[in-house]
């Protein structure tokens, strides 16, 4: 794992992230493996419709419907992810888990890393997701409700 957070470090430095690094997909799924946290920071909308990753902690970072930042971010985050295991933002393509990532490490968390690519990736030519990076492209387990 030491290899993992020296590579995600290296990005930290390269891209001058304020938090302690950023993860492939599946980086971020041997870390979870051997104990770190996955918190999915998107919508239960999002999770319903669109799926989730077994065993992650969901706390939306913005609110459904009104997509206001959600007040009880820190306290949610406080509740499902201890201050010493590395926390995983995960969000659609990687935007708002590093506004996660930025806000727990101001609060505290030591290591705290974005999950580069989100869950879906970016957008296709056709403006399609899911075909360009991200979790479930990666061929990593997720499910659907």
């Amino acid at each position: 794992m030491d290899d993992i957070r020296q590579r995600a470090r290296g990005r930290a430095l390269q891209l001058k992230l304020p938090y302690a690094g950023a993860v492939t997909p599946a980086e971020a799924h041997a870390l979870m493996k051997a104990g770190a946290t996955l918190v999915d920071v998107r919508t239960m909308a999002e999770r319903h419709f669109v799926g989730s990753v077994p065993g992650s902690q969901p706390i939306e970072w913005t609110t459904y419907p009104k997509g206001e930042r959600n007040p009880a971010f820190l306290e949610q985050l406080e509740e499902a992810a201890p201050r010493d295991v590395p926390v995983l933002f995960l969000c659609r393509s990687g935007v708002r888990s590093h506004h996660a990532a930025i806000a727990a490490t101001e609060a505290g968390w030591n290591e705290a890393y974005n999950i580069l690519e989100g869950f879906e990736g970016d957008k296709d030519p056709e403006q399609h997701r899911g075909n360009v990076g991200g979790w479930r492209k990666a061929g990593l387990p997720w499910i659907q409700s």
